[in-house]
């Protein structure tokens, strides 16, 4: 099968390359970039240099790629830009897994509140918002244009969602703190992310209304049956990749197991959530380079509180890896496949 990545010169866009140029089910045949057209792909990304097959970036522009033989693409663009090439794609049949924020939010009021105008609002009721371990199988038959979860929202959704359809967590007072490294945001020239301002530095930011928070709240309560609303604290860590989330909520019983109960039979079976005992923390260490998510919980029996932590890799589980998953699920792919 044919696929493309549509703005492959940012983090996600390279990593979305180098784990197409190895996939045993698919060929690569288009890497786009306005900035970086007419370059060789191993000059814009050296790692490549040797295994880049000749490609060379050619112009995003999205009615040429529509009308060619390419059945799937990948959007690693910026919110906005996504939604404009979404809404050219998708009409001409072709598969489109969206890495930005364009489609992973239903309700667009709530959009607009968080990212301002959407470009293609007629396309959101077709969308399907996919995180490969919740979202029922149906999205596989049905879904012509699929919204990849966000970073942080993977590393909060997988841990909470069946606790909180279990009922096995109070709903009220969760308090969900992140630490993110710093190509989460992107490949930007800003002074907040210089090397001599993040070495040695760690900040919170974006605080009460970060627009993952979005993401993250209309999921719970899609995914659990009832609004639930969290303090969302967000960090920027020294650190290239990563995230850690560290999520307390009030207990409703003095231990961890029915938490490990539930993901138990939500996760048993799946090749990338990976449960530790209670009281062994996950690192991001031992998650960058994997599509994994690690987590764990603990029942604080001073303060009547479960805290649960769980770790990605922002640029693989949290982006591409991801989208290579649900993509490797919806054409008939193992669900491992080139992961």
């Amino acid at each position: 099968m044919k696929v493309g990545v549509i703005g492959a010169s940012g983090y996600s866009g390279e990593l979305l390359v180098k784990l197409l140029l190895s996939h045993p089910n698919v060929t690569l045949a288009a890497v786009t970039s306005r900035s970086q057209a007419g370059k060789g792909l191993a000059q814009v990304i050296p790692a490549l240099r040797g295994f880049d097959r000749g490609l060379k970036f050619v112009d995003s522009d999205a009615a040429s790629l529509a009308a060619s033989d390419i059945d799937l693409f990948f959007l690693a663009l910026p919110h906005g830009a996504a939604a404009d090439f979404a809404k050219v794609l998708v009409p001409a049949g072709k598969k489109v897994i969206d890495l930005s924020a364009d489609f992973r939010i239903a309700d667009l009021a709530t959009y607009e509140k968080y990212y301002g105008k959407h470009h293609a609002p007629e396309l959101l009721p077709s969308a399907r918002f996919v995180l490969p371990e919740l979202t029922p199988p149906s999205w596989k038959t049905e879904a012509k244009l699929i919204a990849a979860p966000g970073c942080y929202p993977t590393s909060v959704l997988v841990p909470l969602v069946p606790l909180l359809k279990d009922g096995v967590i109070s709903r009220d007072h969760i308090v969900v703190n992140s630490y993110s490294g710093v190509s989460g945001a992107g490949k930007k020239v800003e002074e907040m992310y210089l090397y001599v301002e993040r070495a040695e530095s760690i900040k919170a930011y974006g605080l009460t209304k970060h627009r993952h928070l979005a993401e993250i709240e209309e999921q719970l309560a899609l995914r659990t049956g009832a609004p639930t609303v969290i303090q969302f604290n967000p960090h920027l860590a020294p650190m290239r990749r990563g995230i850690a989330t560290t999520i307390t909520v009030p207990a409703k019983a003095d231990s961890a197991e029915p938490l490990y109960a539930s993901w138990r039979k939500v996760y048993a079976q799946t090749p990338f959530i990976h449960v530790l005992p209670s009281g062994e923390t996950p690192d991001t260490a031992h998650v960058v380079g994997t599509n994994r998510v690690d987590m764990s919980a603990v029942f604080d029996p001073r303060t009547k509180n479960f805290v649960i932590t769980s770790v990605v890799d922002n640029v693989v589980k949290g982006a591409s890896g991801q989208a290579v998953q649900i993509m490797n699920l919806w054409c008939g792919f193992p669900e491992t496949a080139g992961l």
